[in-house]
């Protein structure tokens, strides 16, 4: 069977996506997030796509409803996973279960940080730990 016979892959073609050339969403407190593979371009298995934090920049500690993978593009980072920080450079990955409270946040005050993650699941959800709001993640790449 070849992927065009695959349901899980018939609606999504093969694609080459430039970050540069995509439109980057606000993500606040200095955090802007370029979608990739995602449900408008057909996928149907799972999300992925950068995140650019300017210097000092983070974001909230967070659980998903599905596993998550993040590689370092660009800069050094701190991960808090389940109350234990990490300093990570270029390359570095991380895994992350379903559940689990982590944040990603820059380690310098003035350089760049980048991000490429990947949730495995279309219907990945962003829980904040303080409010327990809960966000589909793809509604967050939409303009308001």
């Amino acid at each position: 069977m070849t992927a065009d016979n695959d349901p899980c892959c018939a609606d999504f073609p093969a694609s080459v996506l430039r970050p540069a050339e995509l439109e980057a969403f606000s993500r606040g407190g200095g955090a802007s997030t370029i979608p990739l593979v995602n449900r408008a371009r057909g996928a149907q298995v799972f999300l992925n796509g950068q995140t650019l934090f300017e210097g000092g920049a983070g974001i909230p500690l967070h659980t998903h409803n599905c596993p998550e993978s993040v590689v370092i593009l660009e800069g050094d980072a701190i991960v808090e996973i389940d109350g234990e920080e990490h300093e990570l450079t270029t390359f570095d990955t991380t895994y992350v279960a379903a559940g689990v409270p982590h944040r990603f946040r820059n380690a310098s005050d003035t350089a760049p940080m980048r991000i490429l993650w990947t949730y495995a699941s279309v219907d990945a959800t962003r829980t904040l730990v303080d409010t327990g709001v809960t966000t589909r993640v793809d509604a967050e790449h939409t303009r308001t």
